[in-house]
């Protein structure tokens, strides 16, 4: 009997055992599948990237262009880490500017904006604004822009609560003073546009500002239509002033009423003027004006593209940011264009620039 209660007793043990054993790998599991549930929880990425965005960007002109290029590398860049699916529809504003044109390829932009329906419309200067993010104004989509030379009031839509964006202030002070210290003689200068409209308020702020710019008189502001009056001022030139202030170039027209390519506007320039000139963005001294300080593209994009990331994360909404231009500017320098011309550039200034040693047609 004795030798049975003992038995009895440890199978009793031997199942308690078992049991424990079985339960302990049990609350492991459990517990390992809390924690595993736990840590997935902590490590999944952001709200922002869980939702897949449409973004349309519409460019008033053309790809590949360093200018439009630089703005869309900008805009993406702050736009990291978002999944995003992207379009691009190109104006071609520079080499196609008629009136007929340009409202064409606006009809064309908002087809794509009422078919696809993009969560965002990212558009790059000014001709995108006239002709594609003012008839958007008030709407359900939002706008970004960069680039935009016009006071943003004059395209009617700011105030608005579905765009914002970043001008583009030209860096006149700066680059008329890098002008100086490499053409230290030149006292006169004439400052050539041509018909596009989004030239005017670049005159008036030029303006505005000539007397910060010591030693130097603006006596010429030029509208030139055609490119062979283009020729002629430039020769005239010669005999009136001691430099040229190039902004606008690309809508010279030629004999059959299209506009002449900027770059064979430069290259003519290059090879005919013997007036140094400068402007202030920086594919014009890559293809031979002597120097610029340049408004950064890449700049002006990124701060777009900040301001589109807050809108797209729901941080905030498009009427919350203030109108501002980015201020960082880059300088750079034709060596080239200074060799034909006879000038020499001391080395701080080289090396402090960005500088083209050859044409950039060659």
């Amino acid at each position: 009997m004795l030798l049975y209660r003992a038995q009895f007793v440890t199978a009793i043990l031997v199942m308690a055992i078992a049991l424990a054993g079985c339960a302990a790998p049990r609350d492991a599991a459990l517990q390992g599948a809390a924690e595993g549930g736990r840590q997935a929880k902590t490590s999944s990425p952001p709200a922002e990237t869980q939702k897949k965005f449409k973004v349309l960007h519409v460019m008033s002109y053309h790809s590949p262009w360093e200018w439009t290029d630089m703005q869309f590398e900008g805009f993406k860049d702050a736009l990291k880490g978002i999944d995003i699916e992207y379009r691009v529809y190109q104006m071609d504003a520079k080499n196609r500017s008629s009136a007929e044109w340009l409202q064409e390829s606006g009809r064309e932009a908002t087809a794509i904006i009422n078919g696809w329906r993009p969560d965002l419309v990212y558009t790059s200067d000014d001709e995108a604004q006239q002709y594609v993010t003012g008839l958007h104004a008030g709407g359900t989509i939002p706008f970004v822009f960069s680039g935009v030379n016009k006071a943003p009031r004059e395209y009617g839509f700011l105030p608005s609560r579905n765009v914002a964006g970043v001008i583009e202030i030209e860096h006149f002070v700066e680059s008329a003073a890098l002008f100086h210290r490499i053409v230290p003689g030149a006292t006169k200068v004439a400052v050539v546009f041509d018909g596009s409209p989004i030239w005017e308020e670049v005159a008036k702020r030029m303006k505005a500002r000539v007397g910060e710019i010591p030693g130097i008189e603006f006596v010429i502001w030029d509208t030139i239509e055609t490119f062979a009056d283009y020729k002629k001022k430039m020769k005239e030139y010669e005999n009136q002033v001691d430099g040229v202030c190039l902004v606008g170039i690309f809508n010279f027209k030629d004999d059959r009423g299209y506009n002449v390519h900027y770059r064979d506007v430069l290259k003519w320039t290059a090879e005919n003027s013997h007036l140094p000139d400068f402007s202030f963005w920086i594919d014009r001294a890559n293809f031979g004006t002597l120097c610029v300080v340049s408004v950064s593209g890449y700049e002006q994009g990124l701060a777009a593209g900040r301001i589109a990331r807050e809108i797209l994360t729901g941080s905030r909404s498009p009427a919350s940011f203030p109108l501002e231009p980015t201020t960082r500017g880059q300088a750079a320098i034709s060596l080239a264009r200074a060799k034909d011309l006879g000038l020499r550039i001391d080395s701080k200034t080289l090396l402090s620039s960005k500088v083209f040693s050859t044409y950039g047609w060659q």
